[in-house]
Parts: structure tokens; C-alpha cells; sequence
């Protein structure tokens, strides 16, 4: 009496394993955008610096008499740092000297508010800085949508 198979052989299974780890290797790149994360990830690590730069600086305004004037003289590691209210100005001589924040790393747009974008993004991949009102401390915005 003759047996008849039932399931598949073990070279069979292996065939078809190594087929799909051949397909999916492939694949994965187009599916997973990994770059996303990376553009991401550095905007957060850029608002993060700019939030402990203004509060450095603010720190530093506050223990100088002049604080409120604007003949406050605040520098950062021998950088001059341009002020606001008592917080970085929202300038690249400002928050992005303060930030240490490279043009060759991120996209900065001066403007009111002004903007650093990660570079390879959208400009929907960012954070903005809001400079101090006489009422309000300096306001950011992340934005990762574009990232």
C-alpha cells in the first residue's frame, strides 16, 4: 500500500521561506521611510536646545543689572546674543547663535516667527520661535507632520 504525502517537505518549507526573506528585504525599504524618524527625531533635539538656550540666557539677563534694557550685554561661549524682553531675540544673531543651531544641518527661515526646518523636509517638519513680549515669555511650536 502506497502512502500518500500529506503537507510539505522540508525543502519545499525552505524554498519558500528563503523566497519570502528575498521579497521582503526588497520591500521593506519602500515601506518603512526610516528617514522620517531621523528629520524628526533632529527637530525635537533642535526645539530642545532652543528652549535650554533661552533659558540660559534668560537666566544670565536676569543676574545683569540691565537686564531689561537693551544695552544688556549677554554672550554664550564668546558668542553676543541679541535680546528681547530678556530672552534671545527671534533672529539667527538671537535664538539660533544661542541654539548653536548650524545652517548646515537645518533650513533656518528668518522671519517673525522664525523657523527652523530640517533639511530634506517639507517645510511642515519644524520648529518656530515666537520672540518675548513684554507679558509673555518666547513661544515655540514643533511641527512633525512634514518630517
Amino acid at each position: 500500500m502506497k502512502r500518500q504525502q500529506q503537507g510539505f517537505t522540508l525543502i519545499e518549507l525552505v524554498i519558500v521561506i528563503v523566497i519570502l526573506g528575498i521579497l521582503s528585504a526588497f520591500a521593506l525599504p519602500r515601506f518603512a521611510d526610516l528617514g522620517g524618524d531621523a528629520r524628526a527625531a533632529a527637530i525635537e533635539g533642535a526645539a530642545g536646545s532652543m528652549k535650554s538656550a533661552s533659558s540660559i540666557v534668560r537666566s544670565a539677563c536676569l543676574a545683569d543689572s540691565n537686564c531689561d534694557d537693551s544695552s544688556a550685554d549677554i554672550s554664550l561661549e564668546g558668542q553676543p546674543i541679541d535680546l528681547t524682553n530678556g530672552y534671545p531675540a527671534a533672529t539667527t544673531d538671537g535664538i539660533i547663535s544661542a541654539a548653536q543651531i548650524s545652517g548646515d544641518d537645518f533650513n533656518i527661515v528668518s522671519g517673525s516667527p522664525i523657523e527652523v526646518q530640517a533639511n530634506g523636509a517639507t517645510s511642515d517638519c519644524k520648529v518656530s520661535y515666537a520672540a518675548a513680549t513684554s507679558s509673555q515669555p518666547p513661544v515655540f511650536a514643533t511641527t512633525l507632520s512634514g518630517c
